[in-house]
């Protein structure tokens, strides 16, 4: 199944800054910036590159949620995306302890 055209705007925004990020680790390592310096733009890369799959798989779950008619399938579908959406908020919420 392909993804849905609805949040490419979003995802190219997305990934148009993860882009421009990554060259500037590139120059950073060019410039032989300080190793803590580089892991924490590492980790804001990484990070960012969670946040394009989080956009993608709620997408992927709308989908199912918009395209199942059966009501048990919609409760399931919607229990599913706000469980990964609690999982994400609670990952980045609690990633520095």
């Amino acid at each position: 199944m392909s993804m849905t055209h609805h949040k490419n705007p979003e995802l190219k925004r997305r990934l148009s800054s993860i882009e421009g990020h990554v060259k500037a680790i590139s120059r950073m390592v060019d410039e032989e910036r300080g190793y803590s310096e580089i892991v924490q733009q590492i980790s804001a890369v990484r990070s960012a590159l969670d946040g394009v799959t989080e956009v993608i798989v709620q997408d992927l779950l709308d989908y199912y949620v918009n395209q199942t008619t059966d009501i048990k399938g919609k409760e399931i579908a919607i229990e599913i995306r706000y469980s990964i959406k609690d999982f994400v908020n609670y990952k980045y919420r609690y990633k520095e302890e």
